[in-house]
């Protein structure tokens, strides 16, 4: 008989790529997750893992196996959910992916809020893009998502996944101090087509906006230099060294040397939280949501500075 804690680490690997990630993700070891994997090669009598490189790609078995790994998986949650939904309570465990500013500047509060009020609910966090994050939600790796999208750049979600808007996230430009912006009221997107900019790199949600943004408006943006973290990106700022594009979620007090200007139009990214159908009836996921959208207003308001 199949063992489902061993589908559920193959199903992980699947999902995240390697076995390092797959245990990030489970809480285990990666000798665990390999260890699981072992075992489950052995009560198959067939090859799942083949070393490719540093790491390891699925034989074509095993993501056959996956395939039926995710149907169990799925049934096992509509009976977690069903026992939940008796009880009445948020309760069990409940993974939630989210992406960096919000897991600097959310999550924290809404973590410890959920701990304080409901102390049978074991949330537990990893931070991910939300390209990522999306087919994670969708595939079963985690319960939750925190995820967000431009007003250019809609993220798409895939059916068999809900999603509940938490709020808008405004985001500035911000210069360095002595740069002709600074001071201003209101800068325009037109004039921004001769700057040095700093952003993330491609693939990632803002930096999508910034090139489809400029674009739109007439110009090929000059991006100069990158960074994943938004705090790399407000001290390359701060030495005067380009501008750039920042959401105002988890990023922080300004340093010295960095001047805020709004746009017109103001940019907006949206955050929703995203989960599966099949577990729309926990309460740990309707009482989630409704904490990441209480603590919406107060993250919101923070001051830059």
């Amino acid at each position: 008989m199949l063992d489902l804690q061993r589908l559920r680490a193959l199903h992980a690997v699947s999902v995240h790529g390697s076995v390092g990630a797959a245990a990030a993700a489970l809480g285990y070891t990666p000798s665990a997750v390999s260890q699981q994997i072992a075992k489950l090669e052995r009560e198959t009598r067939t090859a799942l893992l083949e070393r490719e490189g540093r790491g390891v790609r699925l034989t074509p078995e095993a993501h056959r196996l996956v395939a039926t790994a995710e149907q169990l998986l799925a049934i096992v949650e509509r009976a977690e959910t069903e026992l939940e939904q008796r009880r009445g309570i948020p309760a069990g465990r409940l993974t939630i992916a989210a992406f960096a500013s919000a897991a600097r500047g959310l999550m924290p509060g809404v973590l410890a809020d959920l701990a304080a009020r409901h102390p049978a609910l074991d949330a537990r966090l990893t931070e991910a893009d939300p390209h990522v994050t999306v087919g994670m939600v969708a595939k079963g790796a985690v319960d939750l998502a925190v995820v967000h999208d431009w007003d250019i750049a809609p993220l798409p979600v895939p059916p068999g996944v809900e999603q509940a808007v938490i709020g808008e996230d405004r985001c500035t430009l911000l210069v360095p101090e002595g740069h002709p912006f600074a001071g201003r009221e209101r800068v325009r997107r037109e004039e921004l087509g001769d700057e040095r900019w700093v952003c993330q790199p491609p693939g990632r949600v803002c930096h999508d906006w910034l090139v489809r943004t400029l674009r739109a408006a007439g110009h090929e943006p000059d991006i100069v230099h990158q960074a994943d973290e938004n705090p790399t990106l407000v001290a390359l700022v701060a030495a005067g060294l380009g501008v750039t594009v920042i959401p105002r979620l988890g990023r922080g007090p300004l340093p010295a040397g960095v001047a805020e200007v709004p746009l017109d139009p103001t940019p907006v990214r949206r955050l929703y939280a995203l989960w599966r159908t099949g577990a729309a009836g926990r309460p740990a996921i309707a009482e989630t949501v409704r904490t990441l959208r209480d603590h919406w207003p107060r993250v919101a308001a923070q001051p830059s500075r």
